[in-house]
Protein backbone atom coordinates (compact mmCIF):
# COMPACT_ATOMS: atom_id res chain seq x y z
CA UNK A 1 0.00 0.00 0.00
CA UNK A 2 0.82 3.37 -0.08
CA UNK A 3 3.98 4.92 2.00
CA UNK A 4 1.70 8.04 3.06
CA UNK A 5 4.03 11.55 3.66
CA UNK A 6 1.26 12.73 5.88
CA UNK A 7 1.54 9.91 8.58
CA UNK A 8 4.52 11.98 9.99
CA UNK A 9 2.58 14.80 9.84
CA UNK A 10 -0.15 13.02 11.55
CA UNK A 11 2.06 12.05 14.17
CA UNK A 12 3.44 15.41 14.96
CA UNK A 13 -0.11 16.59 15.44
CA UNK A 14 -0.76 14.08 17.39
CA UNK A 15 2.44 15.06 19.81
CA UNK A 16 1.10 18.55 20.05
CA UNK A 17 -2.13 17.22 21.44
CA UNK A 18 -0.06 15.68 23.82
CA UNK A 19 1.77 19.33 24.84
CA UNK A 20 -1.07 20.92 24.66
CA UNK A 21 -2.38 18.56 28.61
CA UNK A 22 1.08 18.57 29.55
CA UNK A 23 0.84 23.00 29.25
CA UNK A 24 -3.17 23.04 30.94
CA UNK A 25 -1.25 20.87 33.77
CA UNK A 26 1.58 23.29 33.93
CA UNK A 27 -0.90 26.56 34.00
CA UNK A 28 -3.15 24.63 36.52
CA UNK A 29 -0.31 24.17 38.68
CA UNK A 30 0.98 27.84 38.21
CA UNK A 31 -1.70 30.10 39.42
CA UNK A 32 -2.85 26.96 42.27
CA UNK A 33 0.63 27.03 43.27
CA UNK A 34 1.06 23.32 43.41
CA UNK A 35 2.89 21.80 40.46
CA UNK A 36 1.90 18.27 41.64
CA UNK A 37 -0.94 19.22 38.55
CA UNK A 38 1.47 18.48 35.95
CA UNK A 39 1.92 15.14 37.21
CA UNK A 40 -1.72 14.71 37.61
CA UNK A 41 -3.02 15.77 34.01
CA UNK A 42 -0.20 13.91 32.11
CA UNK A 43 -1.23 10.69 34.07
CA UNK A 44 -5.25 11.56 33.49
CA UNK A 45 -4.46 11.76 30.05
CA UNK A 46 -2.38 8.78 29.01
CA UNK A 47 -5.45 7.25 31.03
CA UNK A 48 -8.07 8.63 28.97
CA UNK A 49 -5.88 7.57 25.75
CA UNK A 50 -5.81 3.90 26.99
CA UNK A 51 -9.04 3.55 27.78
CA UNK A 52 -10.19 5.23 24.81
CA UNK A 53 -8.09 3.16 22.59
CA UNK A 54 -9.06 -0.13 24.71
CA UNK A 55 -12.61 -0.07 24.40
CA UNK A 56 -13.04 1.98 21.39
CA UNK A 57 -14.86 -1.29 19.73
CA UNK A 58 -16.96 -1.59 22.24
CA UNK A 59 -18.22 1.57 22.85
CA UNK A 60 -19.02 1.80 19.14
CA UNK A 61 -20.79 -0.74 18.47
CA UNK A 62 -23.03 0.28 21.90
CA UNK A 63 -23.78 3.56 21.01
CA UNK A 64 -24.80 2.02 17.22
CA UNK A 65 -26.88 -0.90 19.10
CA UNK A 66 -25.00 -3.25 16.25
CA UNK A 67 -25.07 -7.21 16.39
CA UNK A 68 -22.85 -9.53 15.30
CA UNK A 69 -23.60 -11.41 12.25
CA UNK A 70 -22.99 -14.95 11.20
CA UNK A 71 -21.18 -16.36 8.02
CA UNK A 72 -25.12 -18.25 7.76
CA UNK A 73 -26.49 -15.13 8.04
CA UNK A 74 -24.51 -13.09 5.43
CA UNK A 75 -22.52 -15.16 3.18
CA UNK A 76 -21.97 -12.76 0.73
CA UNK A 77 -20.85 -9.77 3.30
CA UNK A 78 -18.40 -12.19 4.85
CA UNK A 79 -16.92 -13.93 1.35
CA UNK A 80 -16.71 -9.97 0.24
CA UNK A 81 -14.60 -9.33 3.58
CA UNK A 82 -12.34 -12.49 3.78
CA UNK A 83 -11.45 -11.82 -0.20
CA UNK A 84 -9.85 -8.27 0.45
CA UNK A 85 -8.34 -9.68 3.95
CA UNK A 86 -6.79 -12.15 1.70
CA UNK A 87 -5.69 -10.10 -0.83
CA UNK A 88 -4.14 -7.45 1.74
CA UNK A 89 -2.39 -10.72 3.78
CA UNK A 90 -4.11 -9.56 6.82
CA UNK A 91 -6.52 -10.94 9.82
CA UNK A 92 -10.12 -11.14 8.98
CA UNK A 93 -12.54 -9.14 10.87
CA UNK A 94 -15.52 -9.48 12.67
CA UNK A 95 -18.82 -8.05 10.80
CA UNK A 96 -21.20 -6.16 12.85
CA UNK A 97 -24.40 -4.54 11.50
CA UNK A 98 -26.31 -1.43 12.76
CA UNK A 99 -30.28 -0.82 12.78
CA UNK A 100 -30.00 2.63 11.77
CA UNK A 101 -31.74 3.50 8.77
CA UNK A 102 -28.75 6.10 7.78
CA UNK A 103 -26.58 4.65 5.22
CA UNK A 104 -22.37 4.33 7.15
CA UNK A 105 -19.81 1.86 7.76
CA UNK A 106 -17.13 2.19 10.29
CA UNK A 107 -14.46 0.27 10.89
CA UNK A 108 -12.93 -0.46 14.84
CA UNK A 109 -11.26 -2.45 17.36
CA UNK A 110 -7.07 -1.79 19.21
CA UNK A 111 -5.25 -3.92 16.53
CA UNK A 112 -5.57 -6.17 12.82
CA UNK A 113 -6.49 -9.04 15.15
CA UNK A 114 -9.16 -7.54 16.67
CA UNK A 115 -10.62 -5.88 13.85
CA UNK A 116 -14.50 -4.89 13.33
CA UNK A 117 -16.78 -4.08 10.48
CA UNK A 118 -19.62 -2.57 10.68
CA UNK A 119 -22.38 -1.88 8.02
CA UNK A 120 -25.57 0.02 8.97
CA UNK A 121 -28.74 -1.75 7.72
CA UNK A 122 -29.07 1.77 5.58
CA UNK A 123 -25.80 1.23 3.65
CA UNK A 124 -26.41 -2.29 2.53
CA UNK A 125 -29.94 -1.29 1.15
CA UNK A 126 -28.40 1.63 -0.41
CA UNK A 127 -25.48 0.33 -2.46
CA UNK A 128 -24.59 -2.21 -5.08
CA UNK A 129 -22.46 -5.31 -3.89
CA UNK A 130 -19.27 -3.72 -6.34
CA UNK A 131 -19.71 -0.09 -4.12
CA UNK A 132 -19.84 -1.81 -1.04
CA UNK A 133 -16.90 -4.13 -1.43
CA UNK A 134 -15.18 -0.29 -2.42
CA UNK A 135 -16.48 0.78 0.97
CA UNK A 136 -15.09 -2.47 2.62
CA UNK A 137 -11.85 -2.17 1.10
CA UNK A 138 -11.62 1.56 2.69
CA UNK A 139 -12.82 0.22 6.12
CA UNK A 140 -10.19 -2.22 6.12
CA UNK A 141 -7.40 -0.09 5.32
CA UNK A 142 -8.45 1.89 8.30
CA UNK A 143 -8.01 -1.36 10.73
CA UNK A 144 -4.64 -2.83 8.47
CA UNK A 145 -3.00 1.21 8.65
CA UNK A 146 -3.79 1.35 12.43
CA UNK A 147 -5.97 4.06 12.20
CA UNK A 148 -7.93 3.42 15.00
CA UNK A 149 -4.98 3.91 17.57
CA UNK A 150 -4.19 7.18 16.00
CA UNK A 151 -7.80 8.48 15.69
CA UNK A 152 -8.25 6.95 19.52
CA UNK A 153 -5.88 8.96 20.75
CA UNK A 154 -6.81 12.05 19.11
CA UNK A 155 -10.45 11.85 20.48
CA UNK A 156 -9.65 11.00 24.08
CA UNK A 157 -7.56 13.94 24.23
CA UNK A 158 -9.58 16.11 22.57
CA UNK A 159 -12.22 15.68 24.80
CA UNK A 160 -10.27 15.30 28.10
CA UNK A 161 -9.04 18.73 27.14
CA UNK A 162 -12.43 20.21 26.79
CA UNK A 163 -13.44 18.47 29.91
CA UNK A 164 -10.70 19.84 32.17
CA UNK A 165 -11.07 23.58 30.10
CA UNK A 166 -14.94 23.45 31.37
CA UNK A 167 -13.74 22.52 35.02
CA UNK A 168 -11.23 25.03 35.50
CA UNK A 169 -13.00 27.93 34.11
CA UNK A 170 -15.93 27.12 36.38
CA UNK A 171 -14.27 26.14 39.24
CA UNK A 172 -10.61 27.48 39.62
CA UNK A 173 -10.58 30.59 37.57
CA UNK A 174 -10.64 32.08 40.69
CA UNK A 175 -8.17 30.95 42.15
CA UNK A 176 -4.80 32.35 42.53
CA UNK A 177 -1.25 31.48 43.07
CA UNK A 178 -0.86 31.73 47.19
CA UNK A 179 -3.16 33.48 49.44
CA UNK A 180 -2.95 36.91 47.67
CA UNK A 181 -5.20 36.36 44.88
CA UNK A 182 -2.49 35.54 42.17
CA UNK A 183 -1.18 37.57 39.48
CA UNK A 184 -4.18 38.92 37.43
CA UNK A 185 -2.45 38.32 34.29
CA UNK A 186 -1.61 35.02 35.05
CA UNK A 187 -5.09 34.61 35.42
CA UNK A 188 -6.23 36.32 32.55
CA UNK A 189 -3.66 34.13 30.90
CA UNK A 190 -4.62 30.96 31.99
CA UNK A 191 -8.25 31.20 31.22
CA UNK A 192 -8.17 32.47 27.71
CA UNK A 193 -5.75 29.31 27.44
CA UNK A 194 -8.38 27.13 28.57
CA UNK A 195 -10.72 28.68 26.64
CA UNK A 196 -8.52 28.27 23.20
CA UNK A 197 -6.81 24.76 24.16
CA UNK A 198 -10.13 23.14 23.06
CA UNK A 199 -10.83 24.59 19.90
CA UNK A 200 -7.37 24.15 18.70
CA UNK A 201 -7.40 20.34 20.09
CA UNK A 202 -10.75 20.02 17.86
CA UNK A 203 -8.92 21.73 14.53
CA UNK A 204 -5.66 18.89 15.33
CA UNK A 205 -8.59 16.37 15.48
CA UNK A 206 -10.32 17.35 12.54
CA UNK A 207 -6.91 17.05 10.62
CA UNK A 208 -5.92 14.34 11.96
CA UNK A 209 -8.75 11.97 10.72
CA UNK A 210 -9.35 14.09 7.51
CA UNK A 211 -5.51 12.97 6.91
CA UNK A 212 -6.69 8.85 7.96
CA UNK A 213 -10.24 9.55 5.49
CA UNK A 214 -8.22 10.05 2.26
CA UNK A 215 -5.37 7.51 3.12
CA UNK A 216 -8.06 5.17 3.69
CA UNK A 217 -9.85 6.38 0.22
CA UNK A 218 -6.51 5.71 -1.76
CA UNK A 219 -5.40 2.42 0.00
CA UNK A 220 -8.82 0.98 -0.09
CA UNK A 221 -9.56 1.80 -3.38
CA UNK A 222 -6.14 0.13 -4.06
CA UNK A 223 -7.11 -3.03 -2.35
CA UNK A 224 -10.83 -3.30 -3.99
CA UNK A 225 -8.61 -2.38 -7.10
CA UNK A 226 -12.01 -0.23 -7.75
CA UNK A 227 -11.45 3.70 -7.53
CA UNK A 228 -14.62 4.33 -9.44
CA UNK A 229 -16.41 2.20 -7.39
CA UNK A 230 -15.93 3.97 -4.08
CA UNK A 231 -16.03 7.50 -5.79
CA UNK A 232 -19.90 6.48 -6.44
CA UNK A 233 -20.28 4.90 -2.85
CA UNK A 234 -19.46 8.22 -1.50
CA UNK A 235 -21.54 9.85 -3.96
CA UNK A 236 -24.67 7.45 -2.39
CA UNK A 237 -23.38 8.13 1.08
CA UNK A 238 -23.45 11.95 0.78
CA UNK A 239 -26.70 12.38 -0.58
CA UNK A 240 -28.33 8.86 1.50
CA UNK A 241 -27.18 11.06 4.83
CA UNK A 242 -28.25 14.31 3.63
CA UNK A 243 -32.37 12.50 3.70
CA UNK A 244 -31.69 9.90 6.40
CA UNK A 245 -29.22 11.69 8.78
CA UNK A 246 -27.74 10.26 12.30
CA UNK A 247 -29.27 11.84 15.19
CA UNK A 248 -26.88 14.10 16.68
CA UNK A 249 -25.92 13.47 20.49
CA UNK A 250 -23.22 12.92 22.76
CA UNK A 251 -22.81 9.27 22.43
CA UNK A 252 -23.14 9.62 18.59
CA UNK A 253 -20.51 12.92 18.62
CA UNK A 254 -17.87 10.50 20.47
CA UNK A 255 -17.23 7.72 17.34
CA UNK A 256 -18.61 10.01 14.25
CA UNK A 257 -14.49 10.38 13.47
CA UNK A 258 -15.04 6.82 12.87
CA UNK A 259 -17.81 6.64 9.74
CA UNK A 260 -16.49 6.70 6.42
CA UNK A 261 -18.98 9.72 5.68
CA UNK A 262 -20.24 12.24 8.11
CA UNK A 263 -23.34 10.93 9.81
CA UNK A 264 -24.61 14.05 10.05
CA UNK A 265 -24.74 15.28 6.94
CA UNK A 266 -25.23 19.17 5.70
CA UNK A 267 -26.02 20.35 8.79
CA UNK A 268 -22.94 19.33 10.61
CA UNK A 269 -19.88 22.07 11.77
CA UNK A 270 -17.72 22.66 9.31
CA UNK A 271 -15.26 24.07 10.98
CA UNK A 272 -14.72 20.83 13.34
CA UNK A 273 -15.45 18.64 10.52
CA UNK A 274 -13.60 15.39 10.81
CA UNK A 275 -14.48 14.34 6.99
CA UNK A 276 -12.93 15.83 4.28
CA UNK A 277 -15.07 17.25 1.48
CA UNK A 278 -16.75 14.78 -0.35
CA UNK A 279 -16.11 16.40 -3.35
CA UNK A 280 -12.64 16.56 -2.87
CA UNK A 281 -12.46 12.82 -2.00
CA UNK A 282 -14.11 11.89 -5.34
CA UNK A 283 -12.08 14.27 -7.65
CA UNK A 284 -8.84 12.29 -6.20
CA UNK A 285 -10.38 8.84 -7.06
CA UNK A 286 -11.24 9.68 -10.07
CA UNK A 287 -7.98 10.87 -10.99
CA UNK A 288 -7.01 7.60 -9.49
CA UNK A 289 -8.48 5.75 -12.62
CA UNK A 290 -7.69 8.52 -14.89
CA UNK A 291 -10.75 10.44 -14.95
CA UNK A 292 -9.32 13.75 -13.21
Amino acid sequence: MHHHHGRLRTMGLLAFMFALVLLIGAIVAYTSGNPVFLFVFAGIGVISVAYSYWNSDKIAIRAMKAYPVSREQAPALYQMVEELAARAQQPVPQIFISPQPTPNAFATGRNPEKGVVCYTEGILNLLTPRELRAVTGHELMHIYNRDILISSVAAAVAGFLTTIAQFFILFGGGRGRGNGGGNPLALVGALLAMILMPLAAGLIQSAISRTREYDADADGAELAQDPLALASALDKLQNGISRIPLQEDPKHDAHAHMMIANPFGPRARQMFSTHPPMEDRIARLKAMAGQG
